[in-house]
């Protein structure tokens, strides 16, 4: 049986965690006094780095493939980056546009924008055609630099984009005879200024551009690297998520250089050569989303799994049924897992390394009960929101404040379509997360599926991420995605699920449905799973549900779909009217 989420984190389970950071509270405090800084104070991502440079000249700073640039010699040719920038006509405010790949030099290109006071707009090099020119207008930048291995998504855009387009090559050529100096306007940029433009994954819809501004960033050093990850400086942090991620070039690299540890960039993700680069780099930590750590765990076990360098891993996602089992087969003494995302304006962190836990946020925020058939905030009688019990479910809202401002997005609609106003008292204001998380007290919550995910059958909440591990821990099972589908005639949504099958392994219907019975209740077992040779995927590992929503159960080959006809018969092979009989209550029994 998997072992869930703690519905509740008490005071003993607080005192018992204690000890083991009592070395490093001197870390933790200095974090927690970089959150009390302001808006308006002259610090920016620049400045840290710098600061960083000087403490730690000869120190690695990036390691790329088993190679090293120190921090002296990346702030110089970093500082040669922004000078041939400013060639290029880029001065403070303005939008560099970065397509390119995971290499050294993409990350000291965006710390060359952010030291000129511009934002690095980080574009998608997995995007195409309109939905890469959609992205590149949304930035409005001054310029676009291209890496080579990125041309032919250029290529692919209907028409050229309304900007000027600088290869990477040529900046780095004008580069060479730059001066080497920090540029002046460096320690001008007040925190509240510009610095990244993130993405949106694209599992829906066209992507949204999220501005991260250095104010967030620097909580997130604070909050995150400082109080929570805590790297010391002997630590090399390895991330081969994309660099235009947020777990990457915020994440990564705010506990990176609060602690003046080294960044091992991994080129892309393999799960067959994930621990060998870790190896290469002498990685001590790396930073992970929760599907990734789902994919290490399908590779065949081996004798060798613990003996490795990490003792750490920093990220999200890590689902409660493979928590145990990922951190004992790979030896992780520490889980730094939090909750976050590009345009949310707090975070969660998992500091006291509890586990099965998105960890604490200081920052004010509610778990508040939701409309199950919107999703919004539930607003009763009086007008006002309500927040859950302690070891309830609700969904998450992050008051924006002075202290913990919105950002948004490009797009002002839909900035304020993700605001809740009035919700307790008049004129307070909410972010929606969109994010149903169970409330653990003590300030920790658990994360538990994207309300948009989450669906209705037989009057109960499926959470689709349950019943996804579930799936995912069928031996024959390789890969699962689980929606809900309209049947007609029946209220809610019945559970769907897209499978794949290990290599060589058979979709056995009664052995699978007896698990899953085991595993969840009998209300979220799937009516349908359908069996596909593979499923598509944004570059971060989230699922596209969407089209396989659309289609539901009436799919052109139904070869491979099979239905629940019960808990003793199991799945059996679709047939026609199956869905009518649901619709009558005829099935599925038991």
């Amino acid at each position: 049986m998997p072992s869930a989420a703690p519905s509740t984190i008490g005071i003993l389970d607080l005192v018992r965690k204690i000890p083991a950071v009592v070395p490093e509270l001197s870390i933790m405090a200095n974090g927690a006094k970089g959150l009390l800084r302001k808006p308006d104070a002259k610090e920016s991502i620049g400045q840290v780095f710098q600061r960083a440079v000087k403490a730690n000249p000869k120190r690695a700073f990036i390691r790329f493939e088993g190679e090293s640039i120190s921090y002296e010699e990346a702030n110089e040719r970093v500082n040669r980056y922004a000078h041939a920038l400013e060639d290029f006509g880029v001065t403070r405010g303005d939008v560099v546009g970065i397509l390119a790949k995971n290499t050294p030099e993409t990350l000291l290109l965006a710390l060359a924008t952010v030291k000129l006071g511009a934002a690095a707009g980080m574009l998608n090099y997995n995007q195409r055609g309109e939905v890469l020119a959609h992205s590149i207008a949304l930035l409005e930048s001054r310029v676009v630099v291209v890496a080579e291995p990125c041309t032919e998504a250029l290529e692919s855009l209907p028409e050229p984009p309304k900007t000027s387009v600088v290869a990477l090559a040529d900046l780095e050529r004008a580069a060479q005879d730059a001066p080497s100096t920090d540029p002046a306007v460096c320690a001008q940029i007040q925190a509240k200024e510009k610095a990244f433009y993130i993405f949106t994954s694209g599992t829906t819809g066209l992507p949204k551009a999220s501005l991260m501004s250095h104010f967030r960033w620097l909580k997130s050093m604070s909050g995150l690297g400082s109080m929570g990850v805590r790297l010391h400086g002997d630590d090399t942090l390895y991330c081969c998520l994309p660099l235009y991620h947020n777990n990457a070039l915020t994440v990564s690299l705010s506990s990176v250089l609060s602690s003046g540890a080294t960044f091992a960039i991994g080129r892309q993700f393999s799960a067959s050569g994930f621990w060998s680069d870790i190896a290469r780099n002498e990685a001590t930590g790396f930073t992970y989303i929760g599907e990734l750590c789902r994919y290490l765990l399908n590779q065949p076990k081996k004798a060798s799994d613990a003996n490795n360098t990490v003792r750490l891993m920093v990220g999200n996602g890590l689902r409660p049924e493979i928590w145990n089992e990922f951190t004992e087969r790979f030896g992780i003494d520490r889980v730094a897992e939090f909750y976050g995302a590009s345009e949310c304006n707090i975070a969660f962190i998992n500091a006291l390394n509890f586990e099965k836990t998105a960890g604490i946020c200081p920052l004010p925020h509610a778990v508040v009960e939701f409309d199950e058939d919107t999703g919004a905030a539930k607003r009763h009688a009086d007008g006002r929101l309500r927040k859950v019990a302690t070891g309830e479910v609700g969904l998450l809202l992050s008051k924006v404040t002075a202290r913990a401002p919105f950002d948004g997005y490009t797009d002002e609609s839909a900035t304020n379509k993700k605001l809740v106003r009035d919700g307790f008292a008049d004129g307070d204001c909410w972010f929606d997360t969109g994010d149903l998380v169970r409330r653990q007290g003590l300030g920790h919550v658990a994360f538990v599926d994207r309300l948009g995910d989450t669906f209705r059958w037989k009057g109960e909440n499926v959470a689709t991420t349950e019943v996804e591990g579930a799936l995912g821990a069928v031996p024959a099972i390789e890969q699962a995605v689980v929606y809900g589908v309209e049947i007609p005639g029946a209220d809610g949504r019945a559970g769907m699920a897209a499978v794949t099958l290990h290599e060589g392994e058979e979709f056995d219907g009664k052995e699978i449905a007896e698990f899953l019975y085991s595993r969840i209740p009998g209300y979220a077992v799937p009516l349908f799973v359908r069996v596909v040779d593979s499923l598509e995927q944004t570059s971060t590992f989230k699922s596209r549900k969407v089209e396989l929503r659309k289609e539901g159960f009436a799919v052109e080959d139904t070869s491979r779909l099979y239905v629940l006809c019960g808990r003793e018969a199991g799945f059996r092979e679709s047939y026609d009217g199956y869905a009518d009989e649901v619709a009558a209550g005829a099935l599925p029994r038991g």
